[in-house]
């Protein structure tokens, strides 16, 4: 089996971070191609001292030079915080699955934006898709449509425990038409004793059913995630294997044309803000990731 397509470093600032210092954030990606071959990038933007939370949509020919098209500030659907988006391109419209903070609390839910165009998007009004609910928050969605199926990976935030609720898993839910979802239950979990104990993300999925997710040993690594591989375990699920491969977070794969994948990821600075970065993983490339 090929390499897993990771990110070796540095990589190419696509996004710099907003500001400097820790919370000032540029990454959590989702690419798509438009009908043109041009990438679109969805990914967030945070400041720790405003302006705001936003969702920024933007597009690039090349892959690393990015204008951008859209910013969805997170006041539009009354977010305290947003995260992670999935993005989308169908055979008419464009799907933004976006993932909101509910304000004075630690809950979060996933609702869904539809529009003709990405510019559109700006005035879609948002359908909550995965509401949570007392019980545990939900957020960065992953979500693909093949074999004629929708397919999501929610990472999932049980609130039970007070001051616990950066633990975090992986679920799993199927659709016929990616609104209305069957949760199929847990797919991914950390292992107790490992790198990975806190919790487990998934954020990529390849076409063989690898997948690349993030991964901590306790709360204080919270925002210090790094990314981990983890194969299909023949029930519907993920087994984690070996240890954290790269020093990095929320990883998108997304396939070439011509063979191979363009990366990419949010990358730590040494005063904690981070950046998005572009990386190219070529398929004749002989790197084989340790672990």
């Amino acid at each position: 089996m090929s390499a897993f397509p990771l990110p070796t470093g540095p990589g190419t600032v696509v996004v710099p971070a907003p500001a400097p210092g820790p919370q000032n954030w540029a990454g959590a990606p989702s690419a798509a191609y438009d009908e043109d071959g041009s990438i679109v990038l969805a990914y967030r933007l945070r400041w720790a001292d405003g302006p705001t939370d936003a969702n920024v949509i933007a597009r690039s020919a090349d892959g690393e030079r990015f204008d951008t098209v859209v910013t969805l500030d997170k006041e539009r659907w009354g977010a305290a915080m947003v995260e992670r988006p999935a993005l989308l391109r169908l055979d008419d419209r464009w799907r933004l699955y976006v993932c909101c903070a509910t304000p004075n609390s630690k809950h979060w839910w996933i609702g869904l934006l539809e529009a003709e165009t990405l510019e559109g998007l700006a005035d879609a009004d948002v359908r909550p898709i995965f509401p949570g609910d007392e019980t545990v928050g939900v957020k960065d969605p992953v979500i693909q449509h093949r074999d004629r199926r929708w397919h999501a990976w929610i990472c999932c935030h049980p609130l039970d425990v007070e001051g616990e609720e950066d633990r975090m898993t992986t679920g799993y839910a199927t659709s016929s038409d990616g609104v209305d979802w069957e949760w199929q239950g847990t797919v991914l979990a950390g292992r107790r004793g490992r790198w990975d104990a806190r919790g487990a993300r998934l954020t990529a999925v390849l076409p063989d059913g690898r997948a690349a997710y993030d991964g901590r040993a306790t709360q204080a690594e919270n925002w210090f995630e790094r990314i981990g591989v983890a194969e299909p375990d023949g029930d519907g699920g993920f087994a984690a294997t070996g240890e954290a491969r790269f020093d990095a977070r929320y990883l998108e794969v997304l396939p070439v044309w011509s063979g191979g994948y363009r990366l990419y990821y949010e990358a730590r600075l040494p005063d904690e803000s981070h950046e998005l970065r572009a990386e190219t993983f070529s398929i004749r490339d002989a790197r084989t990731p340790a672990g």
